[in-house]
């Protein structure tokens, strides 16, 4: 097995006493303590995310903007420096590579961040179509990032005399915190309001702190991943790999909001023409045991005759909600008509019910 990369952060998540795990090649914080009161602390309060491990690319040059709009589902050209915008990469077959967050930072440079456990191949398909008149840079090595969340975090930023609202959420500014030189984006994956500072990874330590400080009287905590996938579920947010992947297409996962049909060609836009046009067999759901119970990936969805209607895609037990909840990939046809459905939990069948995200 290949040693795990670390985070510029490592060192204080063992010191601080984090249950550490493998995560997507890096060994990472899942959590501190309680994941529940971690996960309420976000919902309540606001809480501190190590999201170092994420992929940075820099995409810039004369005709980045063409290239972009050539190997990315949404529409670039509707950015204005300093807009961000969720987008798809795909392949030829209209599936996603990964999906990601853009970010036009000049009038020719763009940022893109991706998933640590696709960085290498989203680089490897991106650099395949690269053009005259465009540079693409992999900074993911040399950059710290870090996910403020949470109802309190902007009072937080305001603390440190950062100018930040709401209203700029999908915005991306280049500011000054903690002494440091940093880009910060109004964007995050716990649903609530929020940011992501990406700086240098020398100094991540050192912003990491003074937020910590800065928020003690709001209430701040470091947050690991175990909370925070439990709070990309409690709203629905596609985990790639999961709700998203070459084998679950961007239709059938209800992304079909961030691919722009109206552009004149995009790499796998025709084979999402022919899906749409053919109509979708499959599609992820949301779900909420009515039983107890906690469903987990790979568990089927059955009627009551144990038909099989589906299977569970991401599970957990809610902690807003205090009952299990999953997202679950279901056939539509098989679907058709039926009343009652359940989760064959280790041979139990658990009363459950399909739902639309968002959860909370």
């Amino acid at each position: 097995m290949s040693q795990l990369l670390t985070t510029p952060l490592h060192a204080w998540h063992v010191a601080h006493g984090a249950k550490m795990a493998p995560f997507a090649g890096y060994d990472m914080p899942i959590r501190y303590g309680s994941l529940i009161e971690e996960h309420l602390c976000v919902r309540q309060k606001v809480g501190l995310f190590d999201v170092s491990h994420m992929g940075q690319f820099y995409v810039s040059g004369p005709n980045s903007l063409v290239y972009l709009q050539q190997v990315l589902s949404n529409h670039v050209a509707k950015l204005e420096v300093g807009d961000s915008q969720y987008a798809l990469l795909l392949n030829e077959h209209g599936y996603a590579l990964d999906d990601l967050i853009v970010s036009r930072i000049e009038e020719q440079k763009y940022l893109l961040v991706v998933n640590a456990s696709n960085r290498l191949k989203d680089f490897s398909w991106m650099q395949k179509h690269l053009r005259d008149g465009v540079s693409l840079i992999d900074q993911s090595e040399n950059t710290g990032m870090i996910a403020l969340q949470g109802p309190a975090s902007i009072k937080l930023l305001n603390y440190l005399n950062i100018p930040w609202s709401e209203r700029l959420r999908f915005k991306t500014r280049a500011l000054e915190m903690a002494g440091s030189s940093v880009l910060i984006s109004g964007t995050g994956y716990t649903g609530e309001v929020g940011v992501e500072v990406l700086c240098q990874t020398g100094e991540t330590l050192d912003i990491w702190e003074n937020l910590l400080k800065a928020g003690q009287d709001l209430g701040i905590q470091a947050i690991g991943l175990g909370a925070r996938d439990t709070l990309r579920l409690e709203k629905g947010y596609a985990l790639y790999g999961h709700e998203l992947s070459e084998e679950i297409s961007p239709l059938e996962a209800g992304l079909s909001w961030v691919i722009d049909f109206k552009k004149e060609a995009f790499i796998g836009k025709e084979a999402l023409l022919s899906q749409r046009a053919l109509g979708l067999k499959r599609r992820v759901k949301a779900l909420k045991l009515l039983e107890a119970g906690v469903p987990r990936e790979g568990m089927e969805l059955k009627k009551a005759g144990g038909q099989v209607l589906g299977k569970v895609l991401s599970g957990t037990q809610s902690p807003s909600l205090q009952c299990g909840i999953a997202s679950v990939l279901v056939d539509l046809e098989a679907l058709e008509g039926v009343g009652e459905v359940f989760v064959d939990i280790r041979g139990k069948l658990k009363k459950a019910s399909l739902a639309s995200f968002p959860l909370i």
